[in-house]
């Protein structure tokens, strides 16, 4: 089954609630999306370390209801919000 893109925004905010959150459904499916997420959160963090941090606020769909996502991730004022990613 699908996940809406508000249920992703949703689940993405919850675990990180500063979060600035886009996401875009790629193929109009419900099951590909891009997403963009830019947190203080993230300060630190690898890029590996940020993904997996969304990863886990995702509570297993990654996957399952949520086939693929194409993420980008950044901490605020570093440029990481000037784009969507693409696939």
């Amino acid at each position: 089954m699908a996940m809406e893109a508000g249920e992703i925004e949703r689940l993405i905010k919850e675990a990180l609630p500063d979060a600035q959150v886009t996401i875009e459904d790629l193929r109009g499916d419900g099951d590909h999306y891009a997403a963009l997420v830019v947190s203080a959160a993230f300060a630190g963090k690898s890029r590996v370390q940020q993904h997996q941090m969304v990863y886990d606020a995702l509570r297993g769909r990654m996957g399952s209801a949520l086939h693929a996502l194409a993420l980008q991730t950044g901490v605020p004022g570093d440029g990481s919000a000037d784009g969507m990613p693409r696939s």
